[in-house]
């Protein structure tokens, strides 16, 4: 993300309001634990739109206005402040390097905004997230409504910019799929690390520690959420984060880790065995995912519509779940029983971008919408059979096997732009 990007992304977004302005905030510090804050990372919605980095800005866009189109209200500098926290862009900073027309310190937020909210009839502002902002904004938009036998006239609706932004954040540029190639090529090679790596007697903190440290030493920001490093059957906890456990003799690990590069992260799962090669039921539950999810890859195509590729995948999984011995009867059966659902629970895919589960609506016209060319998809499904589950086949109990990839859906069909990644059984062992 750079300013150039950001602007791409005001213009067009400028572009879609239709007049009216637009306020938006980026997030301010939080404590971890008493004076200690957690590392800051922008909101995605005002990074997107400013690539403007630091905490406790605010963002105003106007597009029918004749100056001050693109306002930022940013922390002034603070020789004193910058000498323990890092250097600030300033005022200044925010016109010169971010491109806005205006800036002024957030302190004067109070007196300015008001100001260039007058004349505007829509307002499209995000509410619920910061509470005294709302309450500040609504009572200027009830005090400029008082004063229009005055002349003053100001916002009298309320839109939420997401109707709007997330559906532009859906469709993903190339400068944005760039972005997202790099974190992808990233992951590749944290995952290749970590099946090379694994052994028996570690710890899952260990793994994690490798994973996160090829994140960062290769440029990225980090992990674009908690890596997941389950061994054994911490696998069959969905977003188990503890990675604490010693990774036992014959254990599989399953890694749920993705790389964020400039706020874009990749999500990616796989799965190895810590000795280095699968056993006889590892590799059996691991070819029936394997197979859903490459049923699911390939459904990513354009005018398929998004909810077509869980039920591919579902149906894909189930018929192997029935040969395998852990469901009965047949796939139309199970499917409507949802009997499969005690070892597959979840969805087989969502957005990807700036958010690991990012926005965009899933539906259009209350029907699941048709995927466009531009939009990225995980595709996900896996089985999950707790150690006490009394009802799974013996030799299964204490696996937990998911698959995950990173589509890109094309004119013509899909890109998998985390294909690289070891992932038939041959494949992963190889990597030993």
């Amino acid at each position: 993300m750079n300013p150039g990007m950001a602007a791409a992304h005001r213009n067009a977004f400028m572009e879609a309001m239709s007049g009216g302005a637009a306020v938006l905030a980026t997030g301010g510090e939080r404590v971890r634990n008493r004076d200690v804050h957690y590392p800051f990372r922008p909101d995605s919605d005002f990074w997107y739109l400013t690539a403007f980095p630091e905490a406790d800005a605010v963002a105003v866009l106007r597009p029918d206005a004749d100056s001050e189109r693109f306002v930022l209200f940013v922390r002034p500098k603070d020789p004193l402040a910058e000498t323990w926290t890092g250097r600030r862009a300033g005022i200044e900073g925010a016109r010169e390097h971010y491109g806005a027309d205006a800036a002024y310190s957030i302190e004067s937020l109070d007196t300015e905004l008001p100001r260039l909210l007058r004349g505007v009839a829509r307002l499209y502002y995000s509410t619920g997230s910061n509470v005294d902002r709302d309450r500040k904004i609504l009572g200027w938009m009830r005090s400029m409504y008082t004063q229009t036998r005055d002349g003053v006239t100001g916002p009298v609706e309320v839109v939420e910019p997401g109707t709007l932004l997330h559906e532009l954040r859906l469709r993903k540029s190339d400068d944005e799929l760039a972005l997202m190639r790099r974190a992808a090529e990233i992951t590749d090679t944290a995952h290749r690390a970590a099946m090379a790596g694994l052994h028996e007697g570690m710890h899952e903190y260990e793994i994690e520690a490798l994973v996160n440290a090829t994140f960062r030493s290769a440029g990225g920001w980090g992990p674009g959420y908690p890596s997941i490093c389950a061994a054994g059957n911490n696998a069959t906890v969905l977003h188990y984060t503890t990675n604490a456990e010693v990774v036992a003799q014959g254990d599989l690990m399953l890694l749920d880790a993705g790389c964020e590069v400039e706020g874009y992260t990749a999500d990616v799962t796989r799965c190895f065995p810590a000795s280095g090669k699968f056993t006889d039921a590892q590799r059996e539950m691991y070819e029936v995912v394997l197979a859903a999810q490459l049923a699911g890859c390939e459904q990513s195509a354009p005018g398929n519509a998004f909810h077509s590729v869980h039920d591919v995948t579902t149906r894909t999984l189930i018929a192997g779940m029935i040969d395998i011995g852990m469901l009965t009867g047949g796939v139309d059966e199970a499917m409507e029983s949802e009997s499969y659902k005690r070892w597959y629970m979840h969805r087989s895919g969502h957005w990807l971008g700036l958010d690991v589960h990012d926005v965009g609506s899933y539906y259009s016209n209350g029907d699941s919408r048709p995927l466009e060319p531009g939009m990225v998809l995980t595709v996900e499904p896996g089985i999950y059979v707790s150690a006490d589950d009394a009802q799974a086949p013996e030799r299964f109990r204490g696996l937990g096997i998911r698959i995950e990839d990173d589509i890109l859906v094309t004119a013509d069909g899909h890109e998998n732009l985390t294909a690289a990644i070891p992932k038939t059984v041959d494949d992963v062992e190889a990597t030993r």
